[in-house]
């Protein structure tokens, strides 16, 4: 199993996809970098590239927030880059980055526990949470994992991220049944016009869960 697939799957990611909000509701700097991890995300299937581009992103973000220390959409949007790197390489390699990728969304937190507005923190946690391996390896726990998500539904009962990755929380446990419902909550949710790329792939994600669920149902 991988360390993190946060954005191979995807949300961590992870990950975390993830505003709802629009672009004017963010800080331009979170907005930036919103547009190029979709890019990234959903257009880029190289495995060199987008583990350059990942890292860039981190790196940018990074830099960021020495500039803008108190910038917890910046935190948030450094953690799913984080996250995504970890996506690529996989391995023991990928544990320190998920670790810094928890401190940042548990700072972030800290400052604003809705930042980008659409539960992206919690999300990110949950997902980090049942994609990291548990002690002693990683942090992994999925009793954290569960509490994370449902705290991101909580926020954006109708978002496409938090329904999808509590449907894939879901198929992680064996939960075909629940999460199918999810499934089918995130694929009714609204559009955002200023994410295309970021539907479209997602709805790709969401058509190849379904079908992984439907085939575990049917037997």
């Amino acid at each position: 199993m991988s360390y993190i697939h946060l954005t191979r799957s995807t949300a961590l990611g992870l990950a975390m996809a993830f505003s709802l909000s629009a672009h004017a509701d963010i800080s331009q700097p979170a907005s930036d970098l919103e547009d190029a991890w979709d890019h990234v995300q959903f257009e880029v299937a190289d495995r060199d590239a987008r583990l350059k581009a990942f890292s860039d992103l981190a790196d940018q973000a990074d830099q960021m927030l020495k500039q803008d220390p108190e910038n917890a959409e910046v935190m948030v949007w450094e953690a799913i880059s984080l996250s995504s790197v970890a996506g690529e390489i996989r391995g023991p390699s990928a544990l320190g980055k998920v670790k810094k990728a928890r401190e940042l969304l548990l700072a972030a937190e800290e400052i604003d526990s809705n930042a980008l507005g659409d539960g992206s923190i919690y999300s990110s946690l949950g997902t980090l949470y049942y994609q990291v391996p548990p002690f002693p390896i990683g942090f992994g726990n999925k009793k954290k994992a569960r509490e994370f998500l449902d705290k991101a539904l909580a926020q954006n009962p109708n978002g496409i991220e938090p329904n999808y990755f509590m449907a894939d929380f879901l198929v992680h446990t064996g939960d075909y049944k629940s999460a199918l419902k999810y499934v089918t909550a995130a694929e009714a949710a609204p559009s955002r016009p200023e994410r295309p790329i970021a539907d479209e792939g997602r709805m790709r994600d969401l058509a190849a869960l379904k079908a992984k669920i439907n085939s575990k149902l049917e037997k």
